[in-house]
């Protein structure tokens, strides 16, 4: 292999942040804020609920359905998190072990986010109904300035993907609905990081990557439903994302400037499968109880994988993780619900295995909403989110250049703290 594909793999830090995440109400890089009705209850009961406000997570919510149904919702997501250099050393070649440099703390790097989302549902005869939902489930902005101790490991990384979900469900008996769904996801990323020259007296090269893809997945679900009790369990196939685009290098000088230039490549990477199960309980006219549990498969997200002309792969050793969730709604009159929950998530980054580009914790989720009937037809869904995240270390090491004589070493030692996110979401459903 020559010494431009070492090179590349060396560098491709900025591969590893293909699918990070951004603070948001969910761990990783899963954004949950699909519903502003489920947003106000912390997402608990949504498996179990109907309507079309609830597709993204039981395609079988939609069996039964007597009218066309339709949601539409959009968040504001604004992150504060508080990255911190503790001891970060660069070893480049012959020379001692040095300070990164740079400024030592960067302060709320993640952009605000604006996410929308949508479902319409069809019913078609009495058993039969079909619907269709858009989201961006992944999707988020990070921004740190050239001079940051992180520039390395990580400077812009922004990922978006689009969900189209059509849907199918039938009422197998008046108590149970069953359904299923395709997901066909478009993804792009623009992903950035500083190259170290040999020399700290000359100034940074560049590296940066850009690509985007079409990729399949699918769902499945079943509701139970009798008089005031509501079951339902679902789960949501991992998606192969594969991303054709360009790598390009820059600012590199000396004897590294031959390696600035532009190579066609891919990458691929997957997004975790989702097994849920929940429930919800009318204990009186006025109130209901929500539970729902999440097996998210983060595990799935072991690696990233890069294809001709450098085929090779990045370790990323995410973790299954456990997601929990209640809530209550109460009917204060007819018109007008109020409602509220809580949700605990573990982060699916371990210790070790945590860049700048991943500044994720243990979650906590602190939710309340309303909802009022304007009309027969028409309901204003409100919601807001409070999600306090726990301290972490970032402290995965990584290395320019790796395997080839320049090998330059970036033994990362810094801290992830008072991060947190707070998020409006507004919306509506209609039925006619």
């Amino acid at each position: 292999m020559n010494t431009r594909l070492k090179t590349l793999i060396a560098s491709s830090t900025v591969l590893a942040g293909l699918a990070m995440p951004q603070v948001a109400s969910a761990g990783g890089f899963y954004l949950q804020e699909q519903s502003v009705r489920g947003a106000g209850r912390a997402f608990s009961g949504e498996v179990a609920d109907t309507g079309a406000a609830s597709l993204w997570w039981n395609p079988a919510a939609i069996g039964g359905i007597d009218e066309i149904e339709g949601h539409f919702a959009l968040s504001v997501i604004v992150p504060s998190a508080d990255i911190q250099n503790d001891n970060t050393l660069i070893v480049r070649p012959q020379q001692a072990p040095a300070p990164v440099g740079g400024d030592q703390r960067s302060k709320d790097p993640i952009d605000t986010g604006i996410l929308p989302g949508g479902a319409i549902a069809v019913p078609i005869g009495d058993r039969l109904a079909v619907g269709l939902s858009v989201s961006s489930p992944y999707s988020f902005t990070t921004d740190y300035d050239e001079t940051s101790w992180v520039r390395y490991t990580a400077l812009k990384s922004k990922l978006r993907t689009y969900d189209i979900q059509p849907s199918v469900a039938y009422m197998v008996t008046p108590e149970l609905s069953v359904g299923a769904a395709l997901n066909i996801e478009y993804s792009d990323a623009e992903l950035t990081n500083a190259l170290p020259n040999l020399s700290a007296q000359l100034p940074d090269g560049k590296q940066a990557l850009e690509g985007d893809g079409w990729d399949l997945g699918w769902s499945a679900g079943v509701q139970y439903r009798s008089g005031p009790l509501m079951l339902g369990a679902a789960y949501k196939s991992s998606v192969k994302h594969n991303l054709d685009g360009d790598l390009t290098q820059s600012g590199l000088l000396g004897p590294l400037a031959g390696q600035n230039g532009v190579i066609e490549t891919s990458a691929t990477f997957r997004t975790p499968w989702h097994a849920m199960v929940g429930a919800r309980l009318a204990v009186s006219p006025q109130l209901t109880l929500n539970a729902q549990v999440n097996r998210i498969g983060w595990g799935e997200f072991d690696a990233i994988r890069l294809g001709d002309p450098i085929n090779s792969a990045i370790p990323e050793n995410y973790r299954n993780t456990w997601s929990f969730a209640g809530g209550v709604d109460y009917a204060v009159s007819p018109q007008w619900t109020v409602r509220g929950g809580i949700q605990h998530d573990q982060t699916p980054t371990q210790d070790g295995d945590r860049d700048a580009r991943v500044p994720d914790g243990n979650r906590w989720n602190f939710a309340v909403g309303t909802s009022y009937d304007v009309s027969p037809g028409f309901a204003v869904d409100a919601a807001f989110n409070y999600v306090t995240i726990d301290s972490a270390s970032i402290d995965r090491t990584t290395a320019a250049y790796a395997g080839s004589p320049v090998q330059t070493p970036i033994v990362v030692n810094g801290s992830a703290n008072d991060a947190n996110a707070l998020v409006f979401s507004l919306g509506g459903r209609i039925a006619f």
